[in-house]
């Protein structure tokens, strides 16, 4: 079976495609695109012509929210594409994309080949009533199925699969489960988990909550939000966009959304931005070393987490104190899968490239399974 695997997230595409018999899924393909300019159906009809994919059998597609009605991954069906519209609100910058290649995989491959949705909330179904429940009237909450969704579900769960298994081959005496795993990108979120289970997470309601992101403000004083309403006489779209397009480094920096060229320069704004995002992580890692009592492991992944030795640094410098210290000579030279804490770290320190088509695999493979036992 050649499984299909589609991963949109707010700036990229990755496309992959995955032999399954038996066991593990095998990668036979990969290519990632920026989604600016990108028309889906040329991209797919390219990489299925490319490899000679001609007998795709399922495509597994990454949705951002799925609501309260999505906590597992499904078969797509007209039912399922309207709830994913209808969810466009909460998550403007994915639903609306991930639709979008939904319908044009439907175009261009055989109509017949099966669909599965893979939502990132699902991850955070488990998620303590405590830490999902916002303190607004009750009544509202049940009315509108208002909760901190979590997102990134797909990444913290592959980060966490991937660090539990080194620990499963390590002749070392058992570590705990208390893992704090960091996703870094153009989106960014942290994640406290014990035993593979979430305890807390930074993105809430939409992807806009938590930590500070390219676009994206992160956590904000709701009375900013209806002060800018009032003086700015803002429409509910431009707030939309103000708050997810034109902040967190872009908005900062007023230079770019990229923490690369925000690091190369030498202007004031572009310093402020990147010390405010390591500022944001280093102040949330801190809450969650608390609501873990402690942490046995921090795991950085995301394309800035995994190739980014400055912010890291930037973050994690001066934590001694709470049993974190890196080797700055294993930071820098980080390549892969790597441990960057010292010995003398009480907390592990990983950098883990985030393999979210494998766990898309994985998901398609099952539901497939699942739904040809039933008939």
């Amino acid at each position: 079976m050649t499984i299909l695997t589609i991963n949109t997230g707010s700036s990229s595409v990755r496309l992959a495609a995955f032999a399954s018999e038996a066991g593990t899924p095998s990668e036979l393909a990969n290519a990632r695109h920026d989604l600016l300019d990108v028309e889906p159906r040329i991209i797919l009809k390219e990489f299925v012509k490319t490899h000679g994919f001609m007998d795709i059998s399922v495509v597994a597609h990454r949705v951002v929210h799925g609501g309260m009605k999505f906590t597992a991954s499904c078969l797509v069906d007209k039912e399922v594409e309207r709830e994913i519209e209808n969810l466009a609100a909460l998550a403007p910058l994915h639903n609306p994309v991930a639709l979008d290649w939904i319908r044009a995989t439907r175009e261009v491959l055989h109509p017949g080949v099966a669909q599965v949705a893979v939502f990132d909330t699902a991850f955070f179904t488990a998620l303590p009533e405590v830490a999902r429940a916002y303190a607004i009237p009750y009544e509202l909450t049940e009315k509108h199925g208002l909760r901190r969704y979590g997102f990134h579900g797909l990444a913290h769960q592959a980060m966490w699969r991937s660090w539990h298994e080194s620990q499963a081959s390590s002749t070392q005496e058992e570590k705990g489960e208390r893992v704090i795993t960091i996703q870094l990108g153009a989106g960014c979120s942290i994640t406290a988990s014990v035993h593979g289970l979430p305890r807390d997470t930074s993105m809430g309601f939409s992807p806009l909550e938590g930590l500070m992101m390219a676009t994206r403000s992160g956590d904000i004083d709701p009375g900013l939000i209806t002060f800018l309403q009032r003086q700015e006489s803002l429409a509910t779209e431009q707030l939309d966009q103000l708050l997810n397009e034109r902040s967190g480094l872009l908005g900062i920096s007023g230079i770019s959304a990229d923490i690369r060229r925000l690091l190369e320069s030498n202007d004031d704004r572009a310093r402020l931005a990147v010390d405010s995002y390591c500022y944001r992580v280093r102040k949330y890692l801190g809450a969650y070393l608390a609501v873990l009592g402690g942490a046995d492991a921090i795991v950085f992944g995301g394309g800035v987490g995994e190739n980014s030795p400055a912010v890291r640094e930037k973050i994690l410098t001066g934590m001694k104190w709470c049993g974190i210290e890196i080797d700055p000579e294993k930071n820098r030279c980080s390549n892969g899968m790597s441990r960057i804490s010292n010995s003398g770290s009480q907390v592990e320190v990983w950098v883990i490239p985030v393999n979210e088509a494998l766990i898309l695999a994985h998901e398609a493979a099952s539901v497939v399974a699942a739904d040809g036992d039933q008939n």
